[in-house]
């Protein structure tokens, strides 16, 4: 009975070692800004006890406060738009103006007008972050 009762609390503190250090991991793709460190970031966010930020939940980006990159020009002759993810830019459009930062959740293209008025039929096409790309 007694060694039965000792492989059995063996067995139970193996199982608590190996659920704790599930917790304890490295993920490698967290300093890159891969897809799959977003979705391991936002898990994280998830789990924490305090509230996210407007700014990392935003999908599209938010406005900037520092000096952009580089200005774009857009006018009744602009489909698109390319930017890198990560990247800061003053967008001018029709009199507006605003400094944005695309601090996407992904690459997926999207409406210009869902950050600016004014600019209808203007599509974002976003690229990965330059220094996220492994070679």
């Amino acid at each position: 009975m007694k060694a039965h009762f000792t492989k059995i609390a063996l067995i139970a503190a193996l199982s608590a070692a190996g659920a704790t250090t599930a917790f304890a991991h490295t993920d490698y793709s967290e300093g890159g800004y891969s897809e799959a460190g977003s979705a391991h970031w936002l898990s994280h966010v998830a789990e924490s006890r305090s509230q996210p930020t407007a700014n990392q939940l935003a999908a599209y980006g938010y406005v900037a406060s520092g000096a952009a990159g580089r200005v774009l020009n857009v006018d009744s002759g602009t489909k698109y738009i390319n930017v890198a993810r990560l990247e800061t830019v003053q967008i001018n459009v029709g009199g507006k103006s605003v400094t944005w930062k695309f601090d996407t959740f992904g690459t997926a293209p999207f409406p210009l007008s869902k950050i600016i008025s004014g600019a209808d039929g203007v599509t974002v096409y976003i690229t990965a972050d330059p220094a996220s790309r492994g070679g």
